[in-house]
């Protein structure tokens, strides 16, 4: 009997017989243009999972100033594709009516500069009337507030997660204008941790323990628990006054007043939810309190708080005089929901402190969806939306780091943008390999505004909340950080 011959290569089994005719695929037809039509190219395919890498974080540079953690200035694109409601409609229609955070006249600037582009093509005309599939880029000089410095503890990493113990004043994904200053992008450049994926948030103004999976399994097995509410969540805080000793559970519904402030208030027509507080100390003037929240709505232990007449001492949206004598207290606030967000801008305003809540000038002027962080388009993958976090919807894990849905600059206006880019290359952000320039610091942007304008810094101390994530318990896992400071019965005040 004769042995059986060597087994053929996997490439070897694939080849066709001889003789017979390999089928390519067919070649997509191209439609031919009509005369003065204009081509628009199919879109590209996206990237999968969470992919910032060195290109991304070698973007800028951190330094260190008065307590805070600062950004150098930096080049960036805006991209994305033509919304629906675009077709038809000009470039120029576009900006007046959707991105008023500047003056036409930026934008015309910019167009000579060399900076908008439309298909990868730069734009010299902005009547021109967008179609469908069209991909739009703006290069913006990009200016990031600062944050704390205290260093993100690393409190436990193996093989499926992360678990850090967030400072206050960082978010956890890029959002807004926050991209650098992040928890993703300081664990990728300080730490070497890459492609983490988010599992929950914790707002930017609570610190606390915060997880991320390493792998896509590890993230799905833990939503999996989210979804079926076997996690626990413990926060500590310190309130208003002297807080009842015994069980309070609050269970008024939750209502959300607007997105992208991120503000909340208890009403009928809101949102079911559960939260159990007990005091632990009280020293004469604040108590400090545990939380246990029992769902996950926007800002919910935040809001249940100053219902129950004891806002959290320092919090920047619901312990301000803007809801009237009370704060809040019972639900009374005497005010429509376009009067109570007009008082809690001015009173920011005034003080200088729009960054502490989260907002800027050119977000309140401007029209452009996906500005506040609970909806950049930084991120696509819904995730549990924490019950204290400062936007209204889930946080998402990031699909593409290089896109967002933003396509206009967030910097603000300029009266004397009319003078400038009269010159082609005035302004020109791109070095001769044609890539935006890693050495932005360096110079003042023509441009831009942000480059001429001096903000008040925030002292260390603004951008500390007293709302902690103390512990985080699953199916499998328990992880918890210190007590705060400020929760030590003999904090002083």
């Amino acid at each position: 009997m004769a042995e059986p011959g060597p087994a053929l290569s996997g490439a070897e089994e694939e080849q066709p017989a001889p003789g017979d005719k390999e089928e390519a695929a067919p070649a997509p037809k191209k439609r031919r243009l009509a005369a003065g039509e204009r081509y628009v190219p199919p879109p590209r395919k996206l990237s999968t999972g969470v992919s910032f890498g060195p290109e991304h974080f070698a973007e800028t540079a951190y330094y260190f100033e008065g307590g805070l953690r600062k950004v150098r200035p930096y080049y960036f694109d805006f991209r994305t594709y033509c919304k629906g409601r675009w077709v038809g409609r000009s470039l120029l229609d576009v900006f007046s009516t959707e991105f008023r955070a500047q003056p036409l006249a930026y934008y015309r600037a910019a167009a000579r500069a060399g900076r908008l582009r439309l298909n990868e093509e730069p734009v010299s005309d902005l009547d021109i009337v967008l179609k469908n599939n069209d991909f739009l880029r703006n290069t913006v000089h990009r200016h990031e507030p600062p944050v704390t410095a205290q260093p993100i503890q690393i409190l436990v990493e193996n093989d499926e997660v992360v678990v850090v113990d967030k400072p206050s004043s960082l978010p956890v994904h890029p959002c807004g204008r926050f991209r650098h200053n992040t928890v993703i992008f300081i664990l990728g450049k300080e730490h070497k941790l890459k492609e983490l994926h988010t599992i929950h948030r914790l707002d930017r103004m609570t610190s606390g323990v915060l997880m991320f999976a390493k792998t896509v399994e590890v993230s799905k097995r833990i939503d999996e628990q989210i979804r079926e509410r076997q996690l626990e969540k413990e926060y500590v805080c310190r309130v208003v006054g002297e807080f009842p000793e015994h069980e309070v559970v609050c269970e008024e519904p939750i209502l959300v007043v607007s997105y992208k402030v991120g503000v909340c208030r208890v009403d009928p027509k809101g949102k079911s939810c559960k939260t159990v507080f007990q005091r632990l100390s009280y020293n004469g003037k604040t108590s400090v309190v545990r939380c246990l929240p029992r769902t996950g709505r926007t800002h919910q232990i935040r809001v249940h708080l100053q219902y129950l007449g004891h806002p959290i001492v320092n919090d920047p949206i619901y312990n301000m005089e803007a809801w009237g004598p009370g704060r809040g207290k019972g639900g009374k606030i005497n005010k429509t929901d376009e009067e109570l967000l007009k008082a809690l801008v001015e009173e920011h305003r005034s003080k200088q402190s729009l960054d502490i809540l989260g907002v800027s000038e050119e977000d309140l002027n401007s029209n452009a969806e996906n500005n506040d962080c609970g909806n950049s388009s930084d991120r696509t993958k819904s995730v549990q939306a924490d019950p204290t976090n400062e936007n209204s919807r889930p946080a998402e894990d990031t699909k593409d780091p290089k896109s967002n849905d933003t396509a206009a600059c967030l910097l603000t206006s300029d009266p004397n943008l009319g003078a400038l880019g009269k010159n082609k290359e005035l302004g020109s952000c791109e070095n001769q390999d044609g890539k935006t320039g890693d050495k932005s610091w360096e110079e003042k942007d023509p441009l831009c505004v942000e480059c001429k304008r001096r903000r008040r810094d925030p002292s260390p101390r603004e951008l500390v909340m007293f709302l902690h994530a103390l512990r985080y318990k699953g199916a499998q896992f328990e992880y918890c950080s210190k007590m705060p400071q400020w929760a030590l019965e003999d904090w002083e005040e």
